[in-house]
């Protein structure tokens, strides 16, 4: 399959579905993480093209981690807005990777640049197979399967899990991942969370911090889905998963049945 992860920010895709994207990338898919924004004002120091430039490397070192193509757009962090040209760019994308599954955001999220993501690619959603519309990318034949990461939003309404996979396999790749992303995990979260002064200088340590900080988050994230983790491994296996991704499908695009969302997935072993 081709696969593209629309992502706001240089974080994004790993942060919230980069196990499954390892997981695609074993079997043999083509993964593409895409960053709408440049991630130029994320950080508590440091901005402009120097963060901008210092985040694409860590972007870098991330995908080649885990497998995958990445690309970031030139956007500045935070001023994400669902125009016209956005639009544009996102259903070329989408069309120049052939894609037959489309990850991002809910538009319903905490940062402005998440929800505005979110909007532009529902927006390509039917776009994609308009000929017409952006003619010089050629239209998709076939609608893709647009999905939502997981979230813990609630208003105006809650992430519904339509399928979880357990990542607890490639949690070692995830965890790599993210330590290479350490603009964010060992300076701009933690200072965001009160705790800079807490991560450590030793490399080691860091990453033990890092599992420390974000081990919780993750594991809270499962404990949303036991029912789709149920529903897919059975209630023993999923009993003993830790860590979950989970994704919802976007009623604007292709809509799979129960059989055929399963199929796509990384297949588990015996329930």
């Amino acid at each position: 399959m081709n696969i593209v992860c629309l992502g706001a920010h240089p974080d994004d895709a790993e942060f919230y579905a980069g196990g499954t994207l390892v997981k695609w990338v074993r079997q043999g898919h083509r993964v593409l993480a895409v960053s709408l924004t440049n991630g130029d004002i994320g950080h508590h120091e440091q901005t402009g093209p120097a963060l901008a430039a210092r985040r694409a490397e860590e972007t870098k070192q991330a995908a080649e981690l885990g497998g995958y193509r990445c690309r970031i757009l030139d956007h500045h962090d935070g001023e994400l807005v669902n125009t016209l040209e956005l639009r544009r760019e996102v259903v070329t994308l989408i069309r120049e990777a052939e894609a037959e599954v489309v990850l991002s955001h809910r538009p319903w999220d905490y940062h402005p640049d998440h929800r505005y993501a979110g909007l532009a690619v529902q927006d390509a959603a039917f776009m994609v197979t308009v000929p017409g519309f952006c003619p010089e990318a050629p239209a998709l034949r076939h609608n893709p399967l647009f999905l939502y990461m997981m979230d813990g939003f609630t208003k105006p309404a809650p992430f519904r899990a339509d399928v979880a996979v357990a990542v607890d396999d490639v949690m070692d790749v995830k965890w790599a991942m993210l330590d290479a992303m350490g603009s964010q995990v060992y300076e701009w979260l933690p200072w965001l969370e009160g705790r800079l002064a807490e991560v450590p200088p030793d490399p080691a340590a860091r990453r033990i911090f890092l599992e420390t900080m974000w081990g919780p988050w993750f594991h809270a994230a499962r404990n949303r889905v036991v029912e789709a983790l149920e529903a897919y491994y059975g209630a023993r296996r999923a009993a003993r998963v830790r860590y979950a991704e989970a994704f919802e499908v976007c009623e604007y695009g292709r809509q799979p049945s129960p059989e055929e969302l399963r199929s796509l997935f990384p297949v588990p072993a015996e329930r």
